[in-house]
């Protein structure tokens, strides 16, 4: 029998030219034409992937904001002080008896505590005021006070109309006076003492999990492309690459749930059997403040709106900006058109007052008011893959976060620690830290759990993050 070899196919030229046939196949992506690797001639190969993306993790916000603290419970709750001074909103009155209804709704939890011989101020929503002294006063959830005008024969007199909010600013009594304590039978006018009474939040940690599997034949592949990845793994294993970035897409969904969390509402989800936690975003809509459509053109007047509020709850001096890039830079708009270019105005007092510290962390700073705002890019609000993609009025396009803390005894850590309004609370205990758990099973990569002839990387933790204050937080939306 004769012998025929098979020397691959070639194609000769009658001139020195680029042809498909001069170069070896490797855009097949069936891998059917392995007969073109009988060519002699190599490509040119460049190695290294193209970093086109730069870096594609979105962590470190809750790291630069906040801090993480372990628990043992299904559950963490904190208490929150309710304001100190005692005033009513929304209330009704009827001029000629002088009787002011303070809990007309009978809105859960309000209490009439006001005393007779407290001096009121009286207020409407159209500038008129009262000042007040209380002759009788009924407690209770539908309690009402009866009140004689200072400086008119009674509240039409001096001019108030609608409703009207009430608030206490002291007290006079005669010479020799006593004060009673209330009782309804027998001192129905007596003193009324006031128990304070405080908030409570709570929130759940939810288990948060993940894993990459490879099969043991697949870990000896070796790839032409050299992996490299953010957390600086190498190689031409391309698993490697895989495992990796399974473990960093985990550590940002560390954060993500804790930015984006939401709680099961039981009453209209299907969810079962599971709780939720509740998320940055949603304290804010729950308990904080959210302004809607700033810009540049209104900046400075929707930011004043911003200031008058916040003077209105904590007045915490120091706070951050993360922000998206078009908020960014309305802001940086904004700051312009009042400065003209000038830096007279710049702070950088959480920082140690160094703007060298502030600049490389990468916050710029202002002061308008009482307050000391510190700017910086949130990633998380540009990036395509998450919240960069979004517009309208859904659109999260920057939060304002207070620098306050809190002093609290930590059972666990057995000392008083402070820490700030917002951080994350993991489990652990002495048998298992689930900040962050990662491990293998399998039959391959070191691992000899089962007789699966692959390697899994199983990642888990359970967390929730603390939103304390929330009231000092401002969500900036769009329209």
């Amino acid at each position: 029998m004769a012998l025929n070899p098979q020397f691959g196919s070639i194609i000769p030229s009658q001139t020195q030219e680029v042809l498909q046939t001069n170069y070896l196949q490797w855009t097949d992506p069936a891998a059917a034409d392995f007969t073109s690797f009988a060519q002699q001639y190599l490509p040119e190969i460049y190695e290294a992937e193209v970093e086109r993306y730069g870096n594609r993790t979105l962590s470190g916000f809750l790291r630069m904001v906040g801090a993480e603290l372990p628990m043992t419970s299904d559950q963490v709750i904190w208490s929150e002080q309710n304001r100190l001074h005692i005033a009513y909103d929304n209330c009704t009155f009827v001029s000629a008896t002088g009787v002011i209804t303070l809990n007309p709704g009978a809105v859960a939890g309000v209490f009439n505590v006001i005393s007779v011989n407290s001096t009121v101020v009286v207020m409407d929503d159209f500038g008129n005021e009262a000042k007040c002294l209380v002759t009788a006063s009924t407690p209770g959830a539908a309690g009402t006070i009866t009140v004689q005008v200072y400086t008119a024969a009674n509240l039409a007199g001096a001019g108030l109309v609608g409703v009207v909010k009430v608030f206490v600013y002291g007290s006079e009594y005669r010479k020799g006076s006593t004060t009673p304590n209330y009782d309804a039978a027998t001192a129905p006018n007596g003193y009324i003492s006031v128990d304070p009474q405080f908030t409570q939040f709570s929130n759940l940690p939810v288990i948060i999990r993940n894993k990459y599997v490879v099969n043991g034949s697949d870990t000896a592949q070796i790839g032409w492309v050299e992996v490299s990845t953010e957390d600086g793994t190498g190689g031409y294993l391309w698993y490697l690459k895989a495992e990796s970035e399974t473990r960093l897409r985990f550590e940002d969904y560390l954060e993500m749930m804790c930015v984006e969390g939401e709680l099961v509402d039981a009453a209209v989800s299907p969810i079962a059997n599971l709780k939720g936690t509740q998320g940055l975003f949603a304290a804010i809509e729950d308990r904080g403040n959210v302004q809607v459509g700033f810009s540049a053109a209104t900046g400075i007047s929707d930011f004043d709106d911003i200031l008058r509020n916040l003077d209105t709850q904590g007045a915490i001096e120091e706070n951050m900006l993360f922000l998206d890039r078009q908020t960014a830079l309305d802001f940086d708009d904004m700051l312009a058109a009042i400065s003209s270019g000038s830096s007279g105005g710049t702070a950088y007092g959480l920082f140690e007052n160094s703007e060298e510290m502030a600049l490389n962390l990468g916050f710029s700073g202002f002061r308008r008011g009482s307050y000391d705002f510190y700017k910086t890019d949130w990633k998380y609000l540009n990036d395509a893959s998450t919240r960069g993609a979004m517009v309208g009025p859904n659109s999260i396009e920057g939060v304002l976060i207070p620098a306050g803390t809190t002093t609290v005894y930590d059972q666990i850590l057995g000392t008083n620690i402070r820490r700030p309004f917002l951080h994350v609370r993991y489990r652990a205990s002495q048998t298992d830290d689930r900040r962050m758990k990662s491990w293998l099973t399998g039959s391959v990569g070191g691992a000899f759990t089962s007789d699966l002839d692959a390697m899994e990387v199983n990642f888990l933790s359970e967390r929730c993050l603390v939103t304390q204050a929330a009231n000092n937080f401002v969500l900036f939306k769009g329209v």
